[in-house]
């Protein structure tokens, strides 16, 4: 049936930057496809280091990724069309419908770039109005910005272009909920103002009835109800969108499996480690640049947007020297640029990564690696496990991840570990990643989401300790995952009229 041009876009706001927006797409993303509606999840722009490769081979930020899993729906390019991903020196490399248009400041970006970067994002609404019934947009920090408005790619100038009604998500925890309320709408063009339809007060931990006065008065102020409070859950897990976050996880898990994280200056991709928190007996423990490596089990060199830099940084804070010393008793895993620091050199003579140019690795792994020699690499992968190393009883085993690196690393074949049956690997003949004795790595991130593979990394930990391993069982995360989701939207229901914004789908044409 051809549809009529009345597609319903329902757009979540927020009066600042981690207010709850991404939460609110993600739980009206899983209640409307449980509806029966087929809905997009969309963010016309991005600022995140932790991405993901969909199936077209396409980078987007990984929080629109868990808002289509929660939709039901397969990843797009289109559901977040411009991606910006900080590199160093205020210079961020610009990703335009999943590939990358350059590095660019923030100057040139805003005032060069910026109608190119309109024109992806309401090709990318028009393209997502074709295939979906509704369509569930999330701002960007606040809508604001005074200083920003004529420059907005992210706020009201995407809900005037998607023609959308807007939901402004507060929150509580922070303090100064209603002075934040009134301050977006004060600071608003009047059109914007008209296009907000409901208020939710996200992040509650207290009594609702003493908060009662305050939120009747703020509807008097501003004009607009407040649809519902939502209450602060420290049972959801879910992925974290933004790496400052991980400020507030020093320790994730109380088990006596220690595995430590390097929260490297630039990490990127952190959800890899993810899985590994729900193993039952795993602690996580992040370790900043300036911490002590201390007592762990294992330890992990994570993703990195820069390699050559955070590898500087390491040696500089002493770190680099330990992790060799310990690579000798502990199992070490890096993942991407984590994989790269592992090994002996990272040439980098045109200085594509940073100014430092070439520099020497950790020499844990005999792998070199190379910047310049090809395009970004984009891809969804899969191979088969070499069976060297700890992971010598998977021999035959396969894993899936995804590739996004710019090096490529050559290596003896015959150390790899993972042949490749799709993707790109090490440098595109056929292997990817390392292996040396207790030290290995590889390109492909996701690779803790394998199951089996997981699992055999924290059984050998576990052994090495006395404790008994616990085998392969039931995959923990993917069932807390899909439960954190459900949990989520039934949250969101129970606490929020959704009247509402369930009037804006009266008309759709199904």
């Amino acid at each position: 049936m051809q549809r009529e041009n009345n597609y319903p876009c329902i757009m979540i706001q927020g009066t600042s930057s981690n207010a709850g927006k991404s939460v609110a797409v993600t739980a009206l993303c899983r209640i409307f496809a449980k509806r029966g509606y087929k809905v997009a999840p969309f963010k016309s722009q991005n600022m995140s280091l932790n991405s993901y490769t969909t199936n077209e081979d396409a980078e987007i930020a990984m929080a629109q990724v868990l808002q289509a899993e929660a939709a039901g729906v397969e990843p797009s390019y289109n559901m977040n069309p411009i991606l910006l991903k900080p590199k160093e020196d205020f210079i961020s490399q610009v990703i335009v419908h999943g590939k990358p248009a350059g590095d660019m400041n923030f100057y040139h970006y805003q005032n060069n770039f910026r109608q190119e970067a309109l024109a992806a994002i309401e090709s990318s609404i028009n393209a997502l109005k074709e295939d979906y019934d509704v369509i569930v947009i999330e701002g960007a920090g606040s809508p604001a910005e005074i200083n920003m408005l004529d420059k907005d790619l992210a706020n009201m100038q995407i809900a005037r272009m998607a023609d959308a009604d807007v939901i402004l998500v507060a929150d509580i925890d922070r303090g100064g909920v209603f002075a934040s309320i009134a301050g977006t709408f004060s600071l608003l063009p009047e059109e914007d103002r008209n296009r907000i339809k409901g208020i939710i007060i996200n992040k509650f931990r207290g009594n609702l009835d003493i908060l009662m006065p305050g939120i009747r008065q703020i509807e008097e102020i501003v004009g607009v109800p407040v649809l519902g409070v939502l209450p602060y859950d420290d049972d959801l897990k879910l992925p974290e969108e933004d790496s400052a976050s991980l400020s507030e996880h020093k320790y994730r898990g109380d088990g006596d499996v220690v595995i430590g994280v390097l929260r490297l200056p630039r990490i990127s991709n952190f959800t890899d480690i993810d899985p590994l928190e729900y193993e039952p007996d795993v602690t996580i423990k992040l370790i900043e640049m300036d911490d002590e490596i201390g007592d762990v089990d294992a330890l992990i060199l994570p993703g990195t947007r820069n390699s050559v830099s955070d590898l500087v940084a390491l040696k500089k804070s002493g770190h680099a020297d330990k992790i060799v010393e310990l690579s000798k008793k502990i199992p070490v895993f890096g993942i991407c640029g984590g994989y790269q620091i592992l090994g002996t050199m990272i040439h980098d003579e045109d200085h594509q990564e940073s100014k430092h140019g070439t520099v020497e690795g950790l020499g844990l792994l005999d792998i070199e690696t190379r910047f310049g020699e090809v395009e970004k690499v984009i891809t969804q992968s899969n191979g088969i496990l070499t069976g060297k190393g700890m992971f010598k009883d998977l021999e035959g085993e396969l894993v899936e991840g995804y590739e996004l690196h710019e090096g490529t690393s050559s290596i003896n074949n015959s150390q790899a570990l993972i042949k490749i049956v799709k993707g790109f690997g090490n440098d595109s003949k056929g292997y990817d990643g390392a292996v040396n004795g207790l030290v290995s790595g590889t390109y492909l991130h996701g690779i803790f989401h394998n199951f089996k593979f997981r699992r055999t990394f924290t059984d050998h930990v576990r052994s090495s300790k006395g404790m008994e391993k616990l085998g392969f069982g039931t995959d923990d995360f993917e069932d807390m995952k899909r439960s954190s989701i459900e949990r989520l939207a039934n949250i969101f229901e129970e606490n929020v009229d959704m009247s509402i914004i369930d009037a804006k789908l009266v008309d759709i044409q199904r």
